[in-house]
């Protein structure tokens, strides 16, 4: 499969089957994250893969995984960013989200759903997992078998906004 037929059929799901998802397949998942580029090859991410009942039931008091029986927290580590020295933006969430990308699309090609959880009480997720202080959940990666018919990959003609819309050249 190609990169643009992989985007393309990615979509929020928010219904899973019970399957568990294989070992071998949650292996391409955390690879795909491994070989994802970070601001300056800092790797302020840290991941962690819930897959136990008693796992699922704490970030359960977190958000809503739908019923994915496998998570991925995503954490930036505030110690480790690469800071821009113009304006002091730190590129953490930024590392995070690409690693996230990665592996969605990953998880897409082999054939399983995803969805990507922002709403989340990030209070519960550092007490339940024991945070430290210096990271931070950013998201959480839910994965699984879809259990409703995915959203079609000719959507985005009618969901996204024009190319012309979205770029421009030397100018804004």
């Amino acid at each position: 499969m190609n990169f643009i037929t992989i985007a393309k059929q990615r979509c929020s799901i928010r219904s899973y089957t019970g399957t568990k998802v294989e070992p071998e397949k949650l292996e391409k998942i955390l690879e795909a994250a491994h070989v994802a580029p970070t601001a300056a090859n800092l790797q302020p991410v840290r991941l962690i893969v819930v897959q136990s009942e008693e796992g699922l039931a704490k970030i359960g008091q977190a958000c809503n995984i739908y019923g994915a029986p496998l998570a991925v927290i995503v954490c930036t580590d505030h110690d480790k960013a690469w800071v821009r020295p113009f304006d002091k933006k730190q590129t953490g969430d930024i590392d995070a989200s690409i690693l996230t990308d990665h592996m969605m699309l990953q998880a897409t090609e082999l054939g399983l759903g995803t969805v990507w959880v922002c709403y989340f009480k990030p209070d519960v997720l550092k007490k339940e997992f024991a945070l430290p202080a210096n990271l931070e959940a950013v998201n959480i990666l839910a994965i699984g078998y879809a259990d409703e018919e995915p959203a079609s990959p000719d959507r985005h003609d009618q969901t996204r906004i024009p190319v012309s819309q979205l770029v421009s050249y030397d100018t804004l």
